[in-house]
């Protein structure tokens, strides 16, 4: 059953979802050459700490932490490790914050140092999905209209998108109904309605769309190797037009 919120309720998540935004925006600086990811998770719990926010992920079907980092060929669901990111190295760090009761997520990938061009369009594209697809989240739109913004636009500059990885509603739970991929058809799947609130958050690989998970069971990457990016926000569906409610100011 798809949950849908008040405009109060909406009102109260953008705690979550600033925090979340609040995180991306202090590790922006942070990210270089050297630093690792175990270094950024650490960050991260007691940056949560600090702003009175839980870090939900923290024990989720068994996941022991409190970002997900995944580097290069990693589409999600990367552990953090104590392994020096490197200079041309693009990591993508997923955070779910839990602030009175409510969920905020997003997403962000990141250069290290100086990259390919390769990487750099691949950065770029996925970040201009993101955002193509969050025009179209209005009410009587359907996810197709959504998730066709996105798929058009990767695959018109070389990309594929990941269709094994699903977006999803939020709300007190970090996976609310619905959940969908993000590729898709105008006109198809369930009509958006004002005080749904969900994820886009487009995953493109350079290569290949498909994936692989690795022996954890959560790591998921590549299956040739190829780089992958994502960018994720979550919003909020309203009549005045699409809300971010993790946008980074």
């Amino acid at each position: 059953m798809v949950i849908l919120k008040s405009k109060a309720e909406i009102e109260d998540m953008k705690k979550a979802g600033g925090i979340v935004a609040a995180f991306h925006q202090a590790i922006a600086g942070m990210i270089r050459p050297g630093i690792t990811t175990h270094e950024i998770e650490s960050f991260a719990v007691r940056f949560l700490k600090e702003h009175n926010a839980r870090a939900y992920t923290v024990g989720y079907n068994g996941y022991p932490f409190a970002t997900c980092a995944s580097v290069n060929d990693v589409i999600a669901h990367g552990f953090p490790n104590r392994k020096p990111l490197q200079e041309g190295d693009i990591v993508k760090i997923d955070i779910v914050a839990e602030a009175d009761g409510w969920i905020g997520d997003s997403a962000w990938c990141y250069a290290v140092g100086e990259i390919s061009e390769e990487a750099r369009k691949l950065m770029r594209v996925t970040k201009e999905c993101l955002y193509r697809g969050i025009e179209k989240a209005v009410p009587g739109n359907r996810i197709g209209d959504v998730m066709h913004a996105v798929q058009s636009h990767a695959e018109q500059n070389g990309f594929s998108v990941v269709r094994d990885l699903l977006g999803h509603g939020v709300g007190r739970a970090m996976h609310e109904e619905p959940s969908y991929p993000h590729v898709g058809y105008p006109g198809k799947g369930f009509r958006l309605k004002e005080g749904m609130v969900f994820t886009i958050e487009p995953m493109l690989n350079a290569g290949k769309a498909a994936m692989k998970v690795d022996a954890d069971g959560w790591t998921a990457r590549t299956v040739d190797g190829s780089l992958s990016a994502q960018y994720e926000h979550t919003i909020a569906v309203t009549a005045e037009g699409p809300i971010i409610l993790t946008e980074q100011k």
